[in-house]
């Protein structure tokens, strides 16, 4: 099989996983169990998700705050030692070139962990915007990344570290942990929308961290998770994935993460274009028609489960195309999120998606659609 293989390849094949090709890697879609299990687990037990395909790059020097600011939309004036920060990074037009997190290790040393099939255009964009005095390393292969999701996982880490050694916030982490001499750094993020913690550890003791973790979660019903129920887990958390909710072509604004858009900074590249975007999605400017649309979610009302671009439709009218969609196994319906027009309204407005040449029904509804 192509694509690079993951410090914890071997630990997949022993685990029976499903290995397919995805961001360039190898990683498990599902192992024995099913992806409706693996979802389920998370939802109410505890997974184990193999997330060392992620990118990291580690930004450095006394101007790295300022560089920070003047690349990302998110404000990062104002940051605390072991802080994580989410935000888009943006062209001139309003684009997204990627969305990442930003962990401060400490005064002018930020931790920037970016998408698997983006860390190399990334890695390339950031160095071409380089302002001041400021280093931008790509260090992504000396890590291993496993993420530990679920409501239980708190229970299965205390059994492995002390109670000053597990990050009390959300979007927290502490660096320089160790468990069973494993050295890490353990953060309070993930990507399934439940609570649970991500390690990030030298990519040749990833193996040792993995085994460990799946043997003291035994009990809590811990078990591996691929890439299909981190699919399934984000969708009912209505959390954009790049290349589908966000892309060049998709702003945060109209993604909806215009709360990660800061404009009271002095600048950053694509201010400009996403103020005009947000005066116009709040309706203080009129819109082309046609030209702005923004996120929204739809319930399945009809027969069938809607998929990704795929048209939406309100009677002969194109209205927009959908950018993921799936069954939800903990919610026990079909949904999707689309890109729509600006008129269209968000909740109650009833559209119909052309799956297969066949449209099936489906109502507008609020995000996110599952909520811990």
């Amino acid at each position: 099989m192509e694509g690079k293989k993951t410090p914890l390849y071997e630990e997949h094949v022993k685990c029976k996983g499903k290995l397919v090709e995805f961001g360039g890697y190898c990683l498990p879609v599902q192992y024995g169990t099913g992806v409706i299990k693996e979802h389920m687990a998370v939802r109410t037990a505890c997974g184990l998700f193999d997330v060392s395909h992620m990118g990291e790059i580690r930004v450095q020097g006394p101007d790295a705050v300022k560089y920070l600011n003047h690349l990302l939309t998110n404000d990062y004036t104002v940051m605390q030692d072991g802080q994580a920060r989410y935000s888009p990074m943006c062209m001139e037009n309003g684009g997204t070139v990627d969305d990442l997190i930003v962990y401060r290790v400490k005064e002018e040393d930020y931790f920037v962990v970016v998408n698997a099939a983006n860390k190399d255009k990334d890695f390339v964009w950031m160095k071409e915007h380089r302002t001041g005095e400021v280093s931008v390393t790509d260090v992504s292969d000396s890590y291993g990344q496993i993420a530990l999701q679920g409501p239980r996982a708190g229970e299965i880490l205390k059994k492995l570290v002390k109670e000053e050694d597990i990050p009390g916030g959300y979007y927290t982490a502490l660096f320089d942990r160790e468990i069973n001499g494993i050295s890490c750094m353990i953060s309070r993020t993930g990507y399934t929308g439940e609570d649970g913690f991500e390690f990030y550890m030298d990519a040749g003791k990833a193996p040792e961290l993995w085994n460990i973790l799946l043997e003291a979660g035994k009990e809590e019903g811990l078990i591996p998770c691929g890439l299909g129920a981190r699919d399934t887990l984000r969708l009912e958390a209505s959390m954009p994935l790049y290349g589908h909710e966000l892309s060049e072509d998709i702003s945060p604004v109209a993604a909806g993460l215009s709360m990660f858009v800061k404009l009271r900074k002095e600048e950053f590249i694509g201010k400009e274009a996403l103020a005009k975007e947000k005066a116009i999605l709040k309706g203080g400017e009129k819109a082309p028609e046609g030209q702005y649309r923004r996120r929204v979610g739809l319930r399945v009302t009809g027969k069938g489960i809607i998929r990704e671009h795929q048209e939406v439709m309100v009677g002969d009218r194109l209205v927009g195309m959908t950018t993921s969609g799936t069954h939800c196994p903990y919610l026990g319906h079909p949904a999707a999120m689309a890109m729509l027009d600006l008129d269209i309204d968000a909740e109650g407005a009833e559209v119909e998606a052309v799956v297969r040449g066949r449209r099936v029904a489906a109502v507008t509804v609020p995000l996110p659609f599952y909520h811990r």
